[in-house]
């Protein structure tokens, strides 16, 4: 016999279904189209429950990114540079994704450049982020790591400027030059990289 739970949903509960919402929101709208109110009516909760959480629509915002992010596993097959051309195209796939969300086809950076300069306008929101990509690369940089212990890569390499590298071109290119970041870009992107960290 199935019991029915009685009573109000576990924060948990609520808390996935409020990032659920927002997640569809911020993309089917954009960044401009975001309204932590419109998430706390359709998530059946005060405002004043969403807003203990996520303070700002800039802390619901990175929280969307936070959840997209931790969709993208980091595998490690073996192939040095394949593996960083799968997590390349992982990387340019989530900011092409922002880049457009709200049907913005152009070369518009979006709301990769509104995330961006909502760590400028909350300091605590900078931090989140900073967090977030910390915790990130550090996945990132124990691949790298792995290959420069199976001799693959040069033992003297640093596995985070290698990080920098690859992720920091794939950031300049779509908010400063607007160009796309599909996977042809991420193999050309790895394979220069690594022509100077190859063993």
């Amino acid at each position: 016999m199935t019991e029915t739970r009685r009573g109000r949903p576990r924060k948990a509960e609520v808390d996935a279904e409020v990032l659920r919402l927002a997640t569809e929101l911020l993309l089917e709208r954009g960044y401009g189209g975001l309204s932590t109110d419109e998430v706390a009516e359709r998530a059946g909760i005060a405002k004043t429950t969403l807003y203990r959480r996520w303070p700002t629509k800039d802390h619901l915002a990175l929280a969307v990114v936070r959840r997209l992010q931790d969709h993208d596993e980091i595998t490690d097959t073996g192939d040095i540079e394949r593996d960083l051309v799968d997590y390349m195209e992982k990387i340019a796939a989530g900011l092409d994704r922002m880049r457009t969300a709200g049907g913005d086809p152009g070369r518009s950076a979006g709301t990769v450049a509104e995330l961006v300069a909502a760590g400028a306008r909350h300091d605590d929101v900078g931090e989140l982020g900073r967090e977030m990509y910390a915790r990130r690369n550090a996945l990132a940089c124990r691949l790298i790591e792995g290959a420069r212990e199976r001799g693959a890569l040069r033992a003297d390499l640093d596995p985070a400027v290698l990080l920098e590298q690859l992720a920091g071109a794939l950031y300049y290119r779509v908010l400063i030059t607007g160009e796309p970041v599909d996977r042809a870009y991420a193999e050309r992107l790895v394979a220069t990289a690594l022509r100077g960290a190859l063993a």
